[in-house]
């Protein structure tokens, strides 16, 4: 895995070392592979996935110039693309500090709209809905065409929703733009899977594109419950079981 001897010195630097999962998705991605990557919370999927792209954008353009729309990052809440931003920029202005990430969501202030209309950042953590306008744009062809690299995030939330059919148009016609684009969903709550990954992974692709992979990664955590009991629970108006202790208390 010398190839990938950067990003793994980077989470060595943080105390962290790649699962074999990690890795299997960074070879994948070097080969040009699309798939999805089923793995538990917490696991490091957003890692296994965005350093294995990382790298494979290093190897491509200089990470010492500025660089085009590169990676597109979809998100179904706008609630999580602040905190998968801040994860992505870690390692971007660590291992290419010339490029840029930003997001666009409905929360976007119309100041960055702006700027980003002038000029797209490497990296966007966006939307479906916000893709989509932006494949509407006069320019979206020109903009749009340099896209190498998209990643779903929790693909569960999408899959057989509206929405996840609007991710699909929208990455359908990246796929026209760029016949060699590579796509990835992460998800940890999937049972379908070998369905999960085509629907996503093959309408687009082209007739030559290498066979999407499946990676699933399995870390074992130790769970512990801890119970709070209270002495008197007829005292607190909570519903369900202690219904009847209130209900007690009141006559």
């Amino acid at each position: 895995m010398a190839r990938f001897d950067r990003a793994a010195a980077w989470l060595d630097a943080r105390g962290w070392r790649a699962f074999p999962f990690q890795q299997e998705v960074w070879a994948a991605v070097a080969q040009g592979r699309s798939g999805l990557l089923h793995a538990t919370t917490g696991s490091g999927k957003t890692y296994a996935v965005w350093l294995g792209m990382l790298e494979e954008l290093r190897r491509r353009h200089s990470p010492e110039s500025a660089q085009p729309l590169r990676v597109l990052w979809l998100t179904p809440m706008r609630a999580l693309a602040a905190d998968t931003t801040r994860a992505l920029a870690a390692a971007l202005h660590d291992l290419a500090p010339a490029w840029t990430i930003g997001q666009r969501t409905g929360d976007t202030p119309s100041a960055e709209r702006a700027r980003q209309d002038r000029r797209f950042p490497t990296v966007l953590v966006t939307t479906p809905e916000s893709l989509s306008l932006m494949l509407t744009r006069e320019h979206a062809p020109g903009e749009l065409a340099n896209v190498e690299f998209v990643v779903v995030d929790e693909w569960h939330e999408l899959i057989g929703s509206k929405r996840g059919v609007q991710s699909q148009l929208a990455i359908a016609r990246l796929w026209r733009l760029n016949p060699k684009l590579v796509v990835w969903g992460l998800s940890a709550t999937l049972g379908n899977l070998g369905t999960a990954m085509q629907t996503l992974c093959q309408p687009g692709a082209a007739a030559n594109a290498p066979a999407p992979v499946l990676v699933q990664g399995r870390i074992d955590k130790n769970i512990v419950i801890d119970t709070l009991i209270p002495p008197d629970p007829g005292k607190y108006s909570w519903a369900g079981h202690l219904g009847a202790g209130i209900l007690r208390t009141r006559r």
